[in-house]
């Protein structure tokens, strides 16, 4: 008989899934969408020569 051995190769986690609770998937999205929230309200002043907060009217 042939001697066989297993090879188990280890199950990776996708670092992009989206999963509920305190995971490193929820801070990886939470660090994507707070860049993508910075980069829109400077983008805004940029263009419109106003503050994020005066462009929406709350000032």
């Amino acid at each position: 008989m042939a001697d066989t051995t297993k090879v188990i190769t280890p199950v990776i986690e996708d670092r992009n899934a989206w999963r509920w609770g305190f995971t490193p998937q929820a801070e990886v999205w939470n660090g994507r969408l707070a860049m993508i929230g910075f980069l829109s309200a400077a983008l805004i002043e940029l263009f419109t020569g106003q503050g994020f907060l005066h462009f929406w009217g709350i000032l």
